[in-house]
C-alpha cells in the first residue's frame, strides 16, 4: 500500500470512533421548517439531528425576491457557510465590501460579522451550513465602516 493511500485511510475515523449518524435527505424526506425570514422557504437537510446540533444544513429558497433589505444583523455562531444554487443575493458587510453571490459561488461569514442582504433575484436558492446548528440572529445598527 502506498504511503498516500495509507495516510488517507488513517484520516478516516472508524465507525467506533465517529460521532453522529448518517443522514440522507431527499426532496421527499427533507421537511420544510420555520426560518429566520418570512420570505424564504427553509428545507432542513437532517444534519442537525444527525450531529446532535453541532452543524445544520438547509436549503433556503424564494420565488418572489427580496422586497426590502433584511436590515443589519449578525449571527451568534462560529460560522455561516452559503453556496448559491440558483439566482443571486446582494450582501453588504461591516468592512464596506459589497458582494453579489451568484449560483455556483460560496461565501463563509464568520460568526459576529455584521451584514445586510439588500436584494435577491426573483428565483433564488442557496445551501446554508452553520456551526453550531442553533444559530442566533441579532439585529444591529449599520456599522460606520459600511459607508
Amino acid at each position: 500500500m502506498s504511503d498516500s493511500i495509507a495516510a488517507s485511510q488513517s484520516a478516516i475515523p472508524s465507525s467506533s470512533t465517529s460521532s453522529g449518524t448518517l443522514a440522507h435527505a431527499t426532496p421527499a424526506s427533507a421537511p420544510e421548517v420555520p426560518g429566520r425570514r418570512e420570505f424564504f422557504k427553509y428545507r432542513d437537510l437532517l444534519v442537525a439531528q444527525a450531529t446532535d446540533g453541532r452543524m445544520r444544513a438547509q436549503v433556503m429558497s424564494s420565488s418572489r425576491g427580496l422586497s426590502k433589505p433584511t436590515g443589519w444583523h449578525y449571527h451568534a455562531c462560529e460560522a455561516q457557510f452559503v453556496y448559491g444554487l440558483k439566482g443571486w443575493v446582494d450582501l453588504e458587510f461591516e468592512d464596506g465590501r459589497k458582494i453579489r453571490l451568484q449560483a455556483g459561488e460560496s461565501l463563509l461569514i464568520p460568526g459576529g460579522m455584521k451584514h445586510n442582504e439588500t436584494a435577491t433575484s426573483e428565483e433564488f436558492e442557496l445551501l446554508e451550513v452553520t456551526l453550531p446548528g442553533d444559530m442566533g440572529t441579532v439585529p444591529c445598527e449599520k456599522p460606520v465602516q459600511a459607508g
